[in-house]
């Protein structure tokens, strides 16, 4: 049995992936098998080298070209931008797995600005049972009044459990057997929902009531609002923050130890030393302008809630 890993990656992500591929093969119990596939639609030939060199014996690295008519009607549009700022399809690839790799009924999805501290096998045991997917509370927000105004008064959701998207554990098989992406892609042309986090917050309704939330130490995520967690097994850079336009962010000594094993060290750390005070102005400043949507979508007549309270939608 092997355990499958996937990742959703564009060209220029790579040496971030690099970085998370190298944690997940040092920590991989020798014992068990892993497949892990990068999904993406413009990988070069020699970053699939790249990521190639970095398994071993018993972590298998393999692609997957997402195809233009896979994704074909997630359109370039408003609604569907990443943190209100920029459109990437890559986001929208983890709802496809399921259908894309039937040959499994559980499967991993983690997001590459990850590290993981524990092998990952662990997470792959976890019993779903009726679940639709396991997956983290999204700690990274629970200290953010607009992020949880958004949650409350524009997706009708509960803050404390509105999860983060960038691990799941993903019963594929209820995927399938219940038509996960024909319900997906009947919300998303029929009501065009305004979101935040668009994959994020679909998987999050329709989800509701069928995730199994894990423990908060496999989606450990930066913030200035709490003491970090001793022993995380997974970390997540989410948001702006990442270590490599960053300094002093929590968890920054796990990413640089791993990036040091790989080939992009020396360029990771040019980045960081070339980003500019400017720069991470303009990234703080994505943040606030993310935020500013919960005021332009809470009274949009077909938001989650307004939708959900005509009872004209079936989750």
């Amino acid at each position: 049995m092997t355990i499958p890993i996937f990742y959703a990656i564009s060209d220029d992500f790579t040496k971030y992936a690099a970085v998370s591929l190298n944690s997940l093969v040092k920590h991989a119990d020798p014992s068990k098998d892993y497949t892990v596939y990068f999904l993406s639609q413009d990988l070069a030939d020699e970053h699939k080298q790249d990521l190639v060199d970095l398994g071993s014996d018993n972590v298998h690295v393999k692609f997957f070209k997402i195809n233009d008519e896979i994704v074909a009607p997630i359109e370039n549009r408003q609604e569907n931008y990443l943190r209100a700022d920029f459109f990437t399809m890559s986001i929208f690839y983890r709802l496809f797995i399921p259908d894309l790799f039937p040959q499994y009924d559980k499967a991993i999805y983690i997001d590459s600005d990850t590290i993981i501290n524990d092998d990952i096998g662990k997470l792959y045991e976890t019993e779903l049972g009726n679940h639709l997917f396991g997956a983290c509370t999204d700690s990274s927000i629970q200290f953010v009044p607009e992020m949880l105004a958004y949650i409350k008064d524009v997706l009708a959701l509960e803050p404390k459990k509105y999860i983060n998207s960038g691990m799941l554990v993903l019963n594929c098989k209820a995927f399938r057997d219940e038509k996960f992406i024909d319900h997906f892609m009947d919300l998303l042309e029929t009501y065009h929902f305004d979101c935040i986090a668009p994959d994020q917050d679909y998987l999050n309704e329709i989800g509701d009531k069928r995730i199994l939330h894990l423990d908060p130490k496999w989606d450990a995520m930066p913030n200035e609002n709490t003491e970090p967690l001793a022993s995380p097994s997974l970390i997540h850079y989410n948001l702006f923050f990442k270590p490599w336009h960053f300094t002093a962010i929590q968890y920054e000594k796990y990413f640089w130890a791993s990036a040091k094993e790989t080939k992009f060290y020396p360029e990771l750390k040019a980045e960081l030393e070339n980003y500019t005070d400017e720069q991470r102005e303009q990234d703080r400043g994505k943040l606030d302008h993310m935020l500013a949507k919960e005021d332009k979508v809470v009274n949009d007549p077909n938001s989650w809630a307004q939708v959900k309270k005509r009872g004209s939608v079936s989750l």
